[in-house]
C-alpha cells in the first residue's frame, strides 16, 4: 500500500504538470490574467494563523509569498491525491481508465477548489461557463495524466516482479 501510494504520488507530481500546461496555456491563448485564487487563499490561511507574511511590513513580500505558498498548495493538493489514489487503486473495480480519470480529476479539482470556497477567496456561483470550463478542462487533465502514469507504473511493477527468481 505505501508503494502504490509513492507510485500514485509520482503519478500526481506528472498530473500536476499536466494541469498547469493546460492552465497557463489557456492563460496564454486567451490573454487571460493568470488566477489570484491560490494566493488569496494562503493570505487567508495566514491571517487564520496569525501568521504575517511580509518582511517589516512590505506588502510586495507578503503578495510573493502568499503567491509562492498558494502554487506550493496546489502542488500539494495534486501529489496528495495522487498518492490517496495509488494508495486505494487495487480495491477500486475495474479497469475503467476513463471513468477513474474524472473521478481523480474530480477530487483534485475539490481539493484545490474547498479550500479557497471555504476562505471566501472564490464563489463558483459567480465563475460563469467559461470559469467553470477554465477549471474543469485542467483537472480532467491532471486526472487523466494521473491515472494513465499510475496505470503504467503498476504495470511495469507486476512485469518486474514476475520477472524476479
Amino acid at each position: 500500500m505505501i508503494a502504490n501510494a509513492a507510485r500514485g504520488a509520482a503519478a500526481g507530481a506528472l498530473g500536476t504538470a499536466a494541469l498547469n500546461v493546460v492552465t497557463y496555456l489557456d492563460v496564454a491563448v486567451r490573454g487571460r490574467p493568470p488566477s489570484e485564487v491560490p494566493a488569496d487563499t494562503a493570505k487567508t490561511a495566514a491571517d487564520a494563523a496569525h501568521v504575517d507574511l511580509s518582511a517589516d511590513g512590505d506588502e510586495a513580500v507578503a503578495e510573493h509569498r502568499a503567491t509562492g505558498l498558494g502554487a506550493l498548495a496546489g502542488y500539494a493538493a495534486g501529489i496528495g491525491v495522487g498518492a490517496l489514489y495509488g494508495a486505494v487503486r487495487n480495491v477500486l473495480p475495474g479497469r475503467k481508465l476513463p471513468l477513474l480519470a474524472v473521478g481523480v480529476g474530480g477530487a483534485a479539482m475539490a481539493a484545490g477548489d474547498v479550500p479557497s470556497i471555504v476562505s471566501g477567496a472564490t464563489d463558483p456561483r459567480k465563475w460563469g461557463a467559461t470559469g467553470w470550463l477554465a477549471d474543469i478542462i485542467p483537472h480532467l487533465a491532471y486526472g487523466a495524466v494521473t491515472v494513465a502514469a499510475l496505470d503504467r507504473l503498476m504495470q511495469r511493477r507486476q512485469v518486474t516482479a514476475a520477472s524476479r527468481p
